[in-house]
């Protein structure tokens, strides 16, 4: 869930090729699911569900308009979980993104409904969507894009290995904020009692 009560800031962050990461058992009763044609409406309910987007309906248009031509990519890089009752419940994708004219792997949307975190359900799709990446594009540097409002994931995506990128212009972002992002993020884990982030990280 996003907290849209602190400021938001774009968050780039990079895991380097060679790192290893964990795949984790899910919880009895889930599964993992790849895309398939119609799933677009269950991906469109995860993201709204955690604030992603104001309803379904705009969520959804995304999905068709940024994804769907990928249709081919999307049966093998789009990941879900499942619960018992057949519900898809979170979602990651091992997709890609460009800077300038490098194509580098992306992990791209990332959540999980409310009503199921606290599961281990975040990082066990994160690893499944590493070990998808590995797969598909081999042991390479992996990128994600965050922001401040998602300070709990980005916990999270530090335990996988990613750390605060400082490169400029990364993928379609400035990335010009980033001693700010790092400030506020370790202001808020002060609050909380959390361990401080990392270094700068070169």
């Amino acid at each position: 869930m996003l907290d849209k009560s602190v400021e938001f800031i774009d968050v780039l962050m990079h895991r380097k090729a060679g790192t290893p990461f964990k795949r984790y058992p899910l919880p009895e009763g889930y599964a993992f699911r790849l895309f398939s044609p119609g799933d677009e409406a269950a991906w469109a309910a995860i993201e709204t569900s955690v604030l992603e987007f104001e309803n379904d309906i705009n969520a959804l248009l995304y999905f068709q308009r940024e994804r769907m031509p990928y249709v081919e990519e999307l049966v093998r890089r789009c990941l879900f979980i499942e619960n018992a009752s057949g519900e898809k419940v979170a979602t990651a994708s091992a997709w890609w993104d460009y800077t300038g004219m490098r194509r580098d792997p992306w992990l791209h949307w990332v959540a999980v409904k409310p009503g199921e975190q606290g599961k281990g359900l975040g990082k066990a799709i994160v690893g499944e969507a590493l070990y998808l990446i590995t797969q598909i594009e081999g042991d390479r540097d992996v990128y994600l894009h965050t922001q401040t409002w998602s300070h709990k994931a980005v916990e999270l995506y530090e335990k996988a290995g990613f750390a605060v990128s400082w490169e400029p212009w990364l993928g379609q972002y400035r990335n010009d904020r980033c001693l700010e992002a790092v400030t506020l993020l370790n202001s808020l884990r002060r609050i909380h009692g959390r361990p401080k982030m990392g270094e700068k990280n070169e």
